[in-house]
């Protein structure tokens, strides 16, 4: 595949068709509120392709968090990654708008596939015994996100991806938070298990019969602690990234926390209600972000900034600086064939 080396410009004809970058921005806007709000802070070059990114990533997880055949959907998207890198995506405005996104920035495969490996482990029906096992998936759904947004802001500096990686992993942790329910309905858990067994909670009799006591509530506000810690540390990245971007990125940080900040306010039950923000909210919220950005306040904290990138995301930045790497890896391998397997039905 040809990479070109220029900058992004929306408005040249081998850049994303207008009509494609239309149903990106219509896909986000209807199916993630959230980004949608913070991204109108970010400057044309990265927003649109940002917009293409999200819409390819959205529309995958959607076919597999929501479809019936989620085996089916992974193997899908499997082999629609494949035509992208190949420069021959399917006929789709998400799957053309992404394949110029690869070839404009000379995207790391080893990013795009690290998401794959996370609807595969949806797919199977993972479960997490600890913390680190919630962040290896959060690495791969999220932090993988964070990643590909640096790769588009023409990042790739060793401390800025691993705070925009802590900054993807507490978002995850905002949305396993907010979704306990909605998750235990659909049979799903995202919650640590030993800390669910630490405050009485049996999983099984929980998805069951999903209700907000006292163990859910408490290992609900632990996780909720825990990415607020990873907020406040990839704050100190924020400098590293160019200055027209910063507005944005904040906006992000401050609306995915406001999630968590209304699952607070609900004394921690997301159970029975699933915590959502208005529009006043998320207009505050991108006020404070470009307030923020103008200011001194966030200047970075280099024991924070250096601190190294969290072991489980360690890989993303290694990929994201663009560590050489010969193959897929081994674990994404193993999963896939798992799913073959399960799809022709021999185990």
């Amino acid at each position: 595949m040809t990479i070109s080396a220029g900058h992004f410009t929306p408005d040249r004809a081998e850049d994303i068709a207008a009509r494609d970058m239309a149903e990106c921005r219509e896909a986000i806007r209807t199916g993630s509120l959230s980004f949608h709000a913070a991204s109108r802070l970010l400057p044309t070059a990265v927003r649109d392709p940002s917009l293409a990114l999200y819409a390819f990533c959205r529309l995958a997880d959607d076919a597999v968090d929501e479809g019936d055949d989620k085996i089916g959907a992974v193997l899908q998207l499997r082999d629609r990654l494949d035509l992208v890198y190949q420069g021959r995506p399917r006929d789709a405005a998400a799957d053309r708008a992404f394949a110029r996104v690869v070839e404009a920035f000379d995207m790391p495969r080893a990013l795009p596939e690290a998401l794959l490996e996370g609807f595969a482990w949806d797919a199977v029906g993972r479960r997490y015994d600890t913390l680190s096992g919630v962040l290896d998936y959060s690495a791969r759904v999220a932090a993988a996100v964070g990643a590909m947004m640096c790769v588009l802001m023409r990042v790739r500096d060793a401390d800025a991806l691993a705070r925009a990686c802590d900054l993807g992993l507490a978002m995850q942790l905002t949305n396993i938070a907010r979704d306990v329910g909605e998750d235990a309905r659909a049979g799903r858990v995202y919650l640590p298990l030993d800390w669910l067994a630490e405050h009485g909670v049996g999983v099984d009799a929980f998805l069951a019969d999903p209700k907000p006591d006292a163990g859910v509530r408490a290992v609900t506000r632990r996780l909720l602690d825990h990415a607020d810690r990873l907020y406040a540390r990839s704050e100190a990245g924020v400098p590293r990234l160019p200055f027209a971007c910063r507005p944005g990125i904040l906006a992000a940080r401050h609306v995915y926390a406001g999630i968590g900040g209304r699952v607070r306010a609900a004394g921690y039950d997301s159970v029975t209600q699933r915590a959502r923000t208005g529009r006043g909210a998320k207009l505050g919220w991108l006020a404070l972000a470009l307030l923020r950005a103008g200011t001194t306040a966030i200047g970075p904290v280099p024991s924070v900034l250096h601190a190294g990138a969290a072991p489980e995301v360690d890989f993303l930045v290694q990929a994201a600086r663009g560590t050489p790497r010969k193959a897929r890896s081994e674990a994404l391998l193993s999963v896939l064939a798992q799913l073959e397997a399960r799809d022709r039905g021999i185990a």
